[in-house]
């Protein structure tokens, strides 16, 4: 029988050539103009993406990108990855915490994304069967050691490496920075991972233990910032400088007591119910975190209170039901006057559709999975595991006292703030119960935070790290001693030429205030550096108006002093004196500003000394 002119069609016209020309392309503007259909702010992604992409392309190597917490990091670094893959990048590596929930949770989301090639966790890879080759990868891994050695050892020498490190200052700086020739063992096994050629990307909320350790030598001017999404509500929502201007529910308590956590328990359920009643606001599940301790035994005890007042709330016949849901009548009148009969009812009809979890297991992490809740009222409970990276999506209530050990170290506590995140929508119905000791010690922190982020966006060379006596930057044993320099109470900034119009500003008749507006509008023409603005900022917030906070000092001629370098302008114990501080009119002064000039040279220099809050400054240039 005779072939038709069909049959020969497929076998006689398949070119294999023109299927190994195929290439995967365009899959970072696919995600984009998605996410843009669904109405997400794009804008910060593209941006970051785009000053990311044009450092890997220099010469730079190794940099950092910085965020706030909870802002969209995760979302950031797939769109990154995406274009990467695009730009023909063949191995990508995305770094996780040593925390398993972290790892099913940023992989999931990146599975969800649809990347070809979809992400693998490292564990996938190392069968002898899956060959590396030089096809495009994207491998999760933990900074585990185990799980590093694995995955470096299965790479062997494949293509050159793109790692993009989540949570880059937790366990990735080298802890033994300050001991000859000695690294940390996750800072060894990285830099392995990273190799010669290969580039690290450190994505962090806290970029302060990265800069002063020199981590994998990154370049401090070339960092990139994440700027937060409109809907973002993070430290100037939850911890403004001016503590009268909270918009939300902030609960002091006297004391750690746990037996508050009833009163914060039943808050939540009130305003749960109340979202859900609402027509005007869609109807969703809500959630609630309990961080009292980092204690595995104490989280029991926890689920143990948490589950006996719920368990009581679902029980008609429990001695305490009436009890319980008279306290919740009255405490709904007084929240949602009227509403609380419609409250009240809700909780009666869906008490039971709720979850306690304890984050204390895999088990448990899969229940909430990586979106919304998936019951009207969910409890999370947990510490150490739930203090940096996890999401919690329609976190309406934290119930926060886990208490501070030693020194308050800003990196450590800003990764606790879980309750930063898209809030906007509902924000004036969260309720935040803290001590308040614990609550002011946490303002300070991140008033600290705020000011050394500032130094980084208006283009301070080196950034300007800001602690004080109780608020540390970070662990001392992570930063280097070689290059770091401490400015102790008293910081110097960027020198300029002095004039006599300077002077008349300063000895002017004008209140102190107006002197110090008046020298930052004249500074800022002769160079926007000799006077910061967020050092100038700072100053007058803090001040709130009161001319007795601030002393503009008369300017000082050190061209005749013998322990001064002239040439800079610098003084290893200072300028300001103690004395000069003591003067009748500075006698309440909390901020002290005074410009040291060479007559000789007419150069001068800003020196800036506060006195409330015991400041100190870190760089490492």
């Amino acid at each position: 029988m005779s072939k038709t002119k069909n049959s020969k069609i497929g076998a006689d016209d398949f070119d294999p050539e023109i299927l190994k020309k195929f290439k995967i392309t365009g899959q970072y503007g696919r995600r984009i103009e998605q996410l843009k259909e669904d109405k997400f702010f794009t804008d910060s992604i593209e941006k970051t993406v785009t000053s990311s992409m044009n450092k890997i392309k220099s010469p730079i190597n190794s940099f950092v990108i910085f965020g706030d917490p909870q802002s969209g990091k995760t979302e950031m670094m797939i769109e990154l990855t995406l274009k990467l893959l695009d730009e023909g990048f063949k191995m990508i590596i995305i770094l996780i915490t040593d925390n398993v929930y972290l790892l099913i949770q940023n992989l999931e989301r990146f599975k969800k994304a649809s990347l070809n090639p979809s992400p693998k966790n490292y564990k996938e890879i190392l069968d002898k069967h899956v060959k590396i080759g030089t096809n495009p990868w994207v491998i999760f891994c933990k900074k585990n050691s185990k799980d590093l050695q694995k995955l470096i050892k299965k790479l062997g020498k494949s293509s050159k490496r793109i790692v993009i490190d989540d949570e880059a200052d937790f366990a990735t700086p080298n802890s033994k920075i300050n001991l000859k020739n000695e690294k940390s063992r996750i800072n060894e096994l990285t830099g392995k991972l990273i190799g010669k050629n290969g580039i690290w990307m450190g994505v962090t909320a806290t970029p302060a233990r990265i800069d002063l350790n020199n981590t994998h030598r990154n370049d401090n001017t070339e960092w990139v910032k994440f700027e937060a999404h409109p809907q973002y509500t993070g430290a100037d929502s939850f911890f403004p400088v001016d503590q009268k201007s909270v918009n939300y529910v902030l609960t002091l308590l006297p004391d750690d007591n746990l037996e508050h956590l009833k009163d914060a328990l039943f808050n939540f359920l009130i305003r749960a119910a109340f979202l859900n009643i609402s027509p005007e606001i869609k109807k969703s599940n809500y959630s609630m975190v309990v961080h009292t301790s980092g204690k595995v035994d104490d989280h029991t005890k926890d689920y143990q209170m948490v589950t006996e007042i719920l368990g009581a709330l679902s029980n008609k016949r429990s001695t305490y039901w009436k009890a319980y849901y008279a306290l919740i009548w009255d405490k709904a009148k007084k929240m949602f006057p009227g509403k609380e009969m419609d409250i009240s009812k809700y909780i009666v009809e869906n008490i039971n559709r709720r979850d306690v979890i304890v984050m204390n297991s895999k088990k448990d992490f899969e229940k909430i999975g990586s979106g919304p809740p998936i019951n009207p009222f969910t409890i999370v409970i947990g510490g150490n595991i739930i203090s940096r990276g996890v999401t919690f999506d329609n976190l309406i209530s934290m119930f926060f006292t886990r208490g501070v050990k030693g020194s308050f170290h800003q990196d450590t506590y800003i990764q606790r703030a879980r309750m930063f995140g898209s809030r906007k929508e509902y924000l004036k119905y969260f309720e935040l119960t803290i001590p308040k000791e614990l609550y002011l010690t946490w303002h300070q922190c991140f008033i600290l935070h705020r000011l050394s982020l500032d130094s980084i966006e208006e283009g301070n060379k080196p950034p300007i790290w800001v602690f004080d006596g109780k608020v540390k930057t970070t662990s001392p044993s992570s930063i280097d001693r070689n290059t770091v320099i401490m400015h102790s109470g008293e910081m110097g900034f960027g020198i300029f030429d002095y004039t006599d119009a300077i002077n008349k500003i300063i000895v002017s008749k004008d209140r102190e205030l107006v002197k110090l507006q008046n020298l930052k509008e004249h500074l800022d023409k002769i160079d926007n550096a000799a006077f910061p603005e967020f050092i100038y900022r700072y100053v007058m917030k803090s001040a709130s108006g009161e001319d007795s906070s601030v002393g503009v000092h008369n300017p000082m001629d050190i061209s005749g002093w013998r322990d001064v370098d002239k040439k800079v302008i610098t003084r290893p114990r200072g300028f300001i004196s103690s004395t000069s501080q003591k003067q009748k009119k500075f006698a309440s002064a909390s901020h002290h500003i005074q410009i040291v000039y060479n007559k000789k040279t007419k150069k001068a220099r800003l020196v800036y000394k506060p006195l409330s809050n015991n400041l100190g400054f870190l760089t490492n240039p």
